[in-house]
Order: structure tokens, then C-alpha cells, then sequence
């Protein structure tokens, strides 16, 4: 794609992002959007990814016209004057690469829940004590990455094993862009590395799970209360034994799909049930989204990975300080710093392949 074609692609891009933005703007004045929830939050967020595209629309105008302006000095006869020109519209014109770069990266088709939060959800898998601890080194790896973007974590519910690790962790993620960054990691995560338990030195092989899923509103998914079935009971700790003198676990099954959430992390049976509620909607939201995809018969996802646990989508070889994701063919030899949180090498390779299919 030429510097022309590029150039008029942004502007007719920016040029229905100051549009729409209107359009939104006379949206939510009027009663009909304030007093629908659904309505509101959509142009909300709608409007939060058009506002960047207007502002640094504004920015590109600006630079072009200074650098208008600036070019009419180079035919001055004060050689003095035509440097510092030169000078200051190569500053400018690094200026405006570098915004029309942003406008590109912002231009891009996006799916609908990308800006939204995310509920991800690690297993232990096949490996025993070995697949629980690498459960635990996984959920390291994410905290330190959502540390680096700003993002803000919290471990709803927990499983502990007995010598350290995780057989299940759920935790919510809040920070904008979350699921666009995190969607890829849907899968199987093979490990290949000697267990802390192996006193022969020998290399084990364990998976682990992860689910990354949009974090779902009330308005999103209906609820109703003749759907669930809530049973409450004494949390309990390794071995089972039980940890707290009232019944403030909470259990709660979604009749009409099966799909059964407990969660007992917090003392309080009310915060439990909060906590609980909020992935079984995140659940239920991926599940209604997965049907609709599979309806769409979307390419991306047959492509790129449908993010379904059956499929392993990467291997961590702790021996050869090695990462290998299988479904853009990526090697990198860095296992040491992705296990720090320094993920972008890994996921913008999968980033930049989802986009070439659309």
C-alpha cells in the first residue's frame, strides 16, 4: 500500500470517526439512550474508540499544516533561515509518520469485546503436582504482564495444591484493551522441564488450561433468578478440612445450561456470590459469543486458533529456555523473561496474523 492510499484511507477513516461522534454526541442527549442501559453502554463504548481516532486526526491536520507553512521558508535567501527549516520539517515529518502509524494501528478492524475486561481462568491439567505448579508459574507470568500495561488484577476464587500451585485459579483483569491482548491465550499450555519432585533429573512433560473471557455487564446476559440453583456451604482448605465456621462458600448452578460456579475466597457468603455471578456471566457471554461465531463461521478464529482446550497452542521448554507457540510457527529463546511478564513478543505476532485474515 502506497503513502497516498494510506493517507486517504486515514483521512475517509477520520473523517467518519468525527461523523459518528456527532451522531453519538445527539445519541446521548437524547432520553431514549440515557434511559436504556444496553443503548448507553454501547455508544459509550463506541465512543471511547472513536475519541482517540478524532484526537490524533486533529494532531495530523496540525502537523501537515505547520509543515505547509514551514515549507514556504526553503526558498528564503537567508541560508541561516532555510536550515533551521529544513531543520524543523524533518522533525515534523517524523512527527507525522509517527501519528499517521497510530492511526493505522487504531484504523484496524477490531473485535466488539476487545476494549472490554477479562475473566481468565487457569487449570492444572494432565502432570499432576508438576501441572499445578506450572498452573501457579502461568498466573505469575499474567500478573506481571498485566503489571507492566497498568492493568488491574484480582483473584476471585482459588484452589491451592499441596505442594504449591493452583489446580483452578479464576481472576478478573480490568484495564482497557485487556481482552484485545489476551484472547490469544486461550488453550493448552504445554510444559517440558524436570519437576521439583524428579530426583532423577528427567524432563516431564505437563499441560495447564487457560480460558481468557470478555468479562460480561448485567445488560449483556438476562439472568433470571428461577435459572439458578444456590447452595451455600463451609469453605474448606487442602485436604479438605474446613477453614471457616459459617457457610460462606457459595455454589451456583445455571439450570437451563449446567454450567456450575462456586467460589469460596472470601469470608463473606454476599462477596462470594458477587464474585461467583460474575463468571458465570462471563461464561455464559463467551458461550453466546462462541455460537455466534460458529454461526458466522468466522475465519479468524479457524485460522489463528479457535482458543479451544484441546489444542495446544504452546510449548515452554524450561531446559532450553525456549518458547514455541504452534499456530503462527513462533520460536523465541527468551522462556526466562516471557515467565516475567515480557509477553508482547509472544502475542503481537498472533495480533498481527488475525489481522492479515480479516
Amino acid at each position: 500500500m502506497t503513502e497516498a492510499s494510506v493517507s486517504h484511507g486515514i483521512r475517509d477513516r477520520i473523517t467518519q470517526a468525527e461523523s459518528r461522534t456527532h451522531e453519538i454526541e445527539e445519541l446521548l442527549n437524547q432520553q431514549e439512550a440515557v434511559t436504556d442501559p444496553r443503548t448507553l453502554q454501547q455508544l459509550g463504548r463506541e465512543q471511547a474508540q472513536l475519541t482517540p481516532i478524532v484526537q490524533r486526526g486533529q494532531a495530523l491536520a496540525e502537523l501537515e499544516r505547520q509543515i505547509e507553512d514551514g515549507q514556504s521558508l526553503l526558498t528564503d535567501s537567508d541560508p541561516e533561515l532555510r536550515a533551521m527549516a529544513e531543520a524543523e520539517l524533518q522533525e515534523l515529518a517524523a512527527r507525522r509518520d509517527q501519528v499517521t502509524a497510530e492511526l493505522l494501528e487504531l484504523v484496524q478492524p477490531k473485535s466488539p469485546n476487545d476494549e472490554r475486561d477479562v475473566i481468565l481462568e487457569i487449570r492444572a491439567g494432565t502432570g499432576g503436582d508438576e501441572a499445578a505448579l506450572f498452573a501457579g508459574d502461568l498466573l505469575g507470568m499474567y500478573l506481571h504482564y498485566a503489571e507492566t500495561r497498568r492493568w488491574k488484577c484480582e483473584i476471585l476464587t482459588s484452589s491451592e495444591s499441596d505442594l504449591g500451585g493452583y489446580r483452578e485459579v479464576i481472576v478478573e483483569i480490568d484495564g482497557r484493551g485487556a481482552y484485545s491482548r489476551l484472547k490469544f491465550e486461550s488453550g493448552v499450555h504445554r510444559v517440558q522441564r524436570v519437576p521439583v519432585t524428579e530426583t532423577g533429573g528427567r524432563i516431564h512433560t505437563s499441560t495447564a488450561t487457560v480460558a481468557v473471557l470478555p468479562k460480561a455487564d448485567e445488560v449483556d446476559i438476562d439472568i433470571r433468578e428461577d435459572e439458578l440453583r444456590i447452595d451455600v456451604y463451609r469453605s474448606t482448605g487442602h485436604g479438605g478440612q474446613s477453614v471457616n465456621t459459617t457457610d460462606s462458600a457459595v455454589r451456583i448452578t445455571h439450570l437451563p445450561t449446567g454450567m456450575v460456579v462456586t467460589c469460596q475466597d472470601e469470608k463473606s457468603q454476599l462477596k462470594n456470590k458477587i464474585r461467583a455471578m460474575e463468571v458465570l456471566r462471563a461464561r455464559l457471554f463467551a458461550l453466546q459469543e462462541q455460537k455466534l461465531h460458529e454461526e458466522r463461521a468466522d475465519l479468524r478464529r479457524s485460522q489463528v486458533g479457535t482458543g479451544e482446550r484441546s489444542e495446544k497452542i504452546r510449548t515452554y521448554n524450561f531446559r532450553e529456555n525456549r518458547v514455541t507457540d504452534h499456530r503462527v510457527g513462533l520460536t523465541l529463546h527468551t522462556l526466562d523473561k516471557i515467565m516475567q511478564g515480557q509477553l508482547d513478543p509472544v502475542i503481537e505476532p498472533l495480533v498481527v496474523a488475525s489481522r492479515s485474515i480479516d
